[in-house]
């Protein structure tokens, strides 16, 4: 999933933490109300027979957001000092890891998402660890295949967002579809993510090849042709360009989460955005302990404590993306604001390993060129 919605974390720039390494040795899906509840063991009983150390430095995007409360309990629990650090976007944060598997920059990940996931499995960026928390069985339906890498936390669906009071205000159709994006009426009116640096962004481009097969370069030569605007960022996209009245942007359709709109509910109850459910690629975010970390208990007992119900539960007011775990609600509003698309579009993973790569530099030719 995105600026931390909660200043829960401070970023920290590239070049701190190219320094941190030089110094260190982005089923059903549908959560099941029908599934048991169950209290999550504690991260430190989980971890029980292992020394979880005294620090633990755990590597996220820039959008990673949970309470403090949430943290001091881990803290006050396990014994350790919890250090976050964040590179930026998802793509980034991939970029980073890659480039310092060798000297990690902590202990655990948080926000490598499916379409980025094999790149870091191929280069080595993980260790094998197999969660036992109970909510490690709703994580295992969105598991990478043959990896024992990466545990799922949460998923969203990449969706365009609209601002409705813009269009309601300019007398123009919201559009419902991808190729409506190709008319007239809506020229100028978008902004997106670069698929290099940013997983929404690459989420989005996935959505498009699933939806237009061969012709999807030709759409994205059209669609940029009615001047399409491209940012580095989900954050620079959303709260920068997005017209929303919260923001005051220059764009009526941004590209975010289908989660997105109840973030937006006012006073009234109601939410001036709506996510377009005919454009969105489902996304599911992992964590992982790194290869070389060094408190690898620790970061263990970080994947622990991220399936917690405490953890899930502040997954969606606070990163505003769905918590894989069964057991917890989301917000009540999110059935009127945040459905989930009933069939997003789909890309089979090893599809995305073997062409990622050169679709975003075939993507990258005919934007950025």
């Amino acid at each position: 999933m995105r600026t931390s919605r909660t200043a829960a974390l401070a970023a920290i720039t590239i070049s701190t933490l190219a320094l941190a390494a030089c110094s260190s040795a982005d089923a059903d899906p549908q959560p099941s109300a029908s599934a048991a509840a169950s209290t999550s063991p504690s991260a430190a009983a989980s971890a029980a027979t292992a020394d979880l150390g005294t620090e633990v430095t755990v590597v996220t995007h820039d959008s990673f957001a949970v309470p403090d409360d949430v943290i001091d309990a881990f803290e006050a629990e396990t014994g350790l000092a919890v250090t976050f650090v964040a590179p930026g976007d998802g793509g980034t944060l991939v970029n980073q890891l890659i480039l310092t598997k060798d000297q990690p920059l902590g202990d655990v990940v948080f926000g490598v998402d499916n379409t980025f996931a094999s790149r870091a499995i191929d280069e080595g960026v993980f260790a094998d660890y197999e969660s036992t928390a109970p909510a490690a069985a709703d994580a295992a339906q969105y598991a990478v295949a043959d990896s024992s890498a990466l545990t799922a936390i949460d998923f969203s669906d990449v969706c365009l967002n609209v601002d409705t009071t813009w269009f309601e205000a300019n007398d123009v159709a919201a559009p419902t579809s991808l190729d409506d994006l190709l008319e007239p009426e809506y020229q100028g009116l978008l902004s997106v993510t670069n698929p290099a640096t940013s997983s929404p962004g690459l989420a989005f481009l996935l959505a498009t090849i699933a939806a237009e097969g061969d012709g999807w370069q030709d759409y994205w030569t059209a669609l940029n042709e009615n001047d399409l605007r491209v940012t580095s960022s989900w954050s620079d996209t959303y709260y920068t360009d997005f017209s929303a009245p919260n923001y005051g942007g220059d764009y009526p359709i941004v590209l975010s989460y289908a989660s997105s709109p109840p973030y937006e509910v006012g006073e009234d109850g109601t939410t001036p955005t709506a996510a377009l459910l005919d454009t969105c690629f489902r996304q599911v975010e992992y964590a992982g302990v790194l290869e070389g970390a060094a408190n690898p208990a620790g970061a263990q007992a970080v994947v622990d404590w991220m399936l917690s119900d405490e953890f899930q539960a502040s997954i969606p007011e606070n990163m505003y993306v769905y918590p894989v775990s069964s057991s917890v609600a989301v917000p009540e509003a999110w059935t009127e604001f945040a459905p989930l698309a009933e069939q997003p579009w789909d890309v089979a993973p090893a599809e995305i390993s073997a062409n990622r790569d050169e679709w975003i530099q075939q993507w990258t030719d005919i934007v950025t060129p």
